[in-house]
């Protein structure tokens, strides 16, 4: 459910602002030149990571986010990991995981918690701290953002 903020309600949010739009995708080719080789690189599951691109490094349902700044590493392509990635499948989630786990894991995100995205757990994907610390040559972390909403289809 949304809910809109009238002109009273407002008066009671800090303001939000951005300096600079974060535009990350990943999953996806670009046609790119590294080494003075003209390449076709893949990004599957990447982002790219130019020197001081900004970027959104995600985690699962419970455990945040972090925007970052790509370092331009010429052995990875210039390119980050995506996010946290899964440590199990989506069908070995459900078979070890119950709805209460999935609560419990979420608690404090508004979220939802019902069977039907018991597959995205928390503890079905890697440790995002793990993660970012073994891209630290390659991304620079601005900010760490707390999973506040959770919208998932």
């Amino acid at each position: 459910m949304l809910t809109l903020l009238t002109d009273a309600m407002r008066a009671h949010f800090p303001q939000v602002s951005f300096d600079e739009p974060i535009q990350c995708h990943h999953n996806y080719v670009s046609e790119e030149v590294h080494d003075g080789l003209e390449l076709v690189v893949t990004r599957k599951g990447a982002i790219s990571a130019r020197q001081g691109q900004l970027g959104s490094i995600p985690g699962s349902m419970g455990t945040g986010s972090f925007i970052v700044s790509g370092l331009g590493s010429a052995e990875s392509y210039q390119s980050a990991s995506h996010g946290a990635g899964r440590r199990m499948s989506r069908s070995r989630a459900r078979r070890e995981f119950t709805v209460a786990d999935l609560a419990a894991q979420t608690e404090g995100v508004e979220c939802r918690k019902d069977g039907g995205v018991l597959n995205e757990i928390p503890g079905a994907y890697k440790n995002l701290d793990d993660v970012m610390a073994n891209q630290a040559d390659l991304v620079a972390i601005e900010a760490h953002l707390t999973t506040r909403l959770c919208v998932k289809g």
